[in-house]
């Protein structure tokens, strides 16, 4: 339980990007909002043949200085004096999750509405431009607490190593052997289940669900409010989730496949699925695991993951995993060439 001085601050904390007063989780561990299946892909990605090693000679191959100078040369500091009502929304987001420190935040133009947290040591985070265009300040406080949650889980390293061998398959790098693609496509499953622990991470940084649907409803059609309506996709995704027979649901799996994202109206769903197990109004109450503090329902969340995660995806794990196996020799003689 929280102590009464987190109640306080929660009580008492509103202002900057918005007049909700909002609690501040102090200490709050991480695996509070992680999702089971994002723990399950996680564990299954790190028992592929090869995976320390490919992850050990991508980062090798380039350096920390480098990648880290790749992500930022064509962005801008955000700051007091840089975009500073960006900043003072970030600043307030930090103080909600109790982060640990401020992380370096950058805004890069494009129109391209999105957002990531990078890194390996020194985790940073890019705003596209067009994110804080198209969103109010209550929905980009969303956007900038799902890439904080990705941080205070850990995501970077294996997000900024997905982004790396993306652009070197696209380019034909003959680093990316056969056992690197395996593992490419292994971390691809991993990033989809990731995004929907920090999309709880997102919600308890603003502490409204219509804030966060909101939000996905305009990352995934690109309206206004005047142009959408928030019930109508809430019950679309009710529908992506729920219906259709077997082709349909291998269509979507076949959609999936490749993107580094699930859907947003899957995404709304699994939200939904966590506000009504009623784990987000115990955590927005204090009732929360603190840092430091061992995970014991871990073994439960494995459990859980086996409805989360699907069957299916844990046989097309076992396919890649055996794929790896067999190429191990290719991904090592790719940099002999």
């Amino acid at each position: 339980m929280a102590d009464e001085q987190d109640r306080t601050d929660g009580q008492e904390e509103g202002g900057g990007t918005g007049t909700r007063a909002k609690r501040v989780l102090t200490e709050i561990a991480p695996h509070a909002w992680e999702h089971p299946a994002d723990k399950a892909a996680l564990n299954a990605l790190r028992r592929i043949p090869v995976f320390d090693e490919v992850l050990k000679r991508v980062f090798g191959f380039f350096g920390e200085k480098p990648i880290r100078l790749a992500f930022q040369a064509d962005a801008v500091r955000v700051s007091e004096k840089q975009f500073g009502e960006v900043y003072a929304n970030y600043k307030e987001c930090l103080r909600t999750l109790d982060a640990p420190e401020e992380y370096p935040l950058f805004m890069s133009q494009t129109p391209m509405v999105n957002a990531g947290a990078y890194g390996m040591d020194k985790p940073f985070i890019i705003l596209n431009s067009g994110t804080v265009r198209l969103l109010d300040d209550e929905e980009l406080s969303y956007v900038i607490s799902h890439e904080i949650g990705h941080i205070l889980s850990d995501h970077v390293l294996y997000k900024t190593m997905t982004v790396l061998l993306i652009n070197l398959a696209n380019m034909g790098f003959p680093i990316v052997g056969l056992a690197a693609r395996a593992v490419l496509v292994a971390l691809l499953e991993w990033s989809r289940k990731s995004e929907l622990s920090c999309d709880r991470a997102g919600l308890l940084g603003v502490q409204d669900p219509e804030i966060v649907m909101r939000t996905m409803l305009k990352m995934a059609g690109g309206g206004t409010d005047d142009e959408t309506n928030l019930q109508e996709f809430i019950i679309q995704a009710e529908e992506y989730r729920e219906g259709g027979d077997v082709a349909d649901q291998v269509f979507k799996v076949l959609n999936l496949m490749g993107r580094t994202h699930p859907f947003y109206v899957l995404r709304v769903a699994e939200l939904r699925d966590w506000i009504e197990s009623g784990d987000y109004d115990r955590i927005v109450r204090g009732e929360y695991p603190r840092r430091g503090e061992p995970d014991p329902a871990y073994q439960e969340d494995l459990r859980e993951a086996a409805a989360a995660y699907a069957e299916g995806a844990k046989d097309f794990l076992d396919t890649v995993t055996e794929a790896a196996r067999r190429a191990g020799a290719d991904f090592m003689s790719g940099f002999r060439r």
